[in-house]
């Protein structure tokens, strides 16, 4: 843990944060700027900085709960497909130096409402986004 890690802080529960996914290594939560509806951010227990420091067994535990999140969001938003993402390292577009997956929800014939959301990022009710995402996970 990093004290001074606002991902950190999610995993402890003293962050702000939308959970939408837990289990014992993988914590995933609404990304507070999203792309799309129902835009995730996974995030490992243990802090690691990029892929350099992230453990081979840590990052198929990220890459699984993608899997599980995108098949969640495909049901429960009706997406039609999922980018899956992970920026390493500052050049990238790592905002947050705590390791991180992206699963981004996509429809089709989005292109233009995805390129429009990689500029405004703006979060919508996460609250009932989080809901759906969680009970179809369950």
């Amino acid at each position: 843990m990093s004290s001074d890690c606002i991902f950190c802080a999610i995993v402890a529960g003293t962050g702000p944060a939308d959970i939408v996914y837990t289990d014992e290594h993988i914590v995933g939560f609404l990304d507070i700027r999203p792309i799309t509806v129902g835009h995730t951010l996974l995030v490992p227990r243990t802090h690691h900085t990029g892929l350099a420091d992230l453990p081979a067994e840590t990052g198929a535990r990220l890459f699984a709960a993608g899997q599980r999140v995108a098949a969640a969001a495909k049901a429960a938003l009706d997406a039609d497909g999922i980018n899956l993402a992970l920026n390493d390292g500052k050049s990238a577009f790592q905002t947050v130096f705590h390791t991180h997956l992206h699963v981004v929800p996509r429809h089709s014939g989005d292109k233009l409402q995805f390129a429009k959301g990689l500029l405004t990022r703006r979060g919508g009710d996460r609250k009932s986004i989080a809901a759906a995402l969680r009970e179809e996970l369950s």
